[in-house]
């Protein structure tokens, strides 16, 4: 991604590196087998490959994250993934899972934010976005 305005790059960045901690922060308990992880896939009835499964996307995801040629990809795993642990609180978990205040539930509300502006920040590297959507620069420079 080449463009011309440093202010796209930066935010771009943000995001990426922000959804990447945030997954994989959570990779040690799910790949550990830890007792909330083991509780909330249980509870899905998906342990434990659900949890495997899902770590193992998860580091795909951070991996993708972490180099700009392949961001916009981890940002798409980041929002599909991410989706579906919103949905999992939000019909089987509940919004709060063992007296967390909630914390799950809004870190995947903010990977899932996080990884819809990468994707929206760098549209035109999807090949079936046209280079003409190319983001604007807040001081009228084209981002080429």
């Amino acid at each position: 991604m080449k463009h011309s305005c440093s202010c796209h790059r930066r935010t771009t960045w943000c995001f990426q590196i922000l959804a990447a901690v945030i997954l994989g922060q959570t990779l040690f308990f799910k790949f550990g087998g830890s007792e909330e992880s083991r509780h909330i896939f249980s509870a899905l009835g998906i342990e434990p490959w659900g949890r495997i499964g899902t770590a193992c996307l998860e580091t795909v995801a951070v991996g993708l994250l972490l180099f700009p040629r392949t961001a916009v990809w981890g940002g798409i795993l980041s929002v599909g993934l991410m989706s579906g642990a919103i949905l999992a609180h939000l019909t089987r978990l509940g919004l709060e899972v063992r007296d967390d205040g909630g914390l799950l539930f809004v870190l995947a509300v903010t990977v899932w934010m996080s990884g819809g502006l990468v994707v929206w920040l760098r549209r035109t590297e999807l090949p079936w976005i046209s280079r003409a959507s190319a983001p604007q620069c807040s001081v009228g420079i084209r981002a080429t």
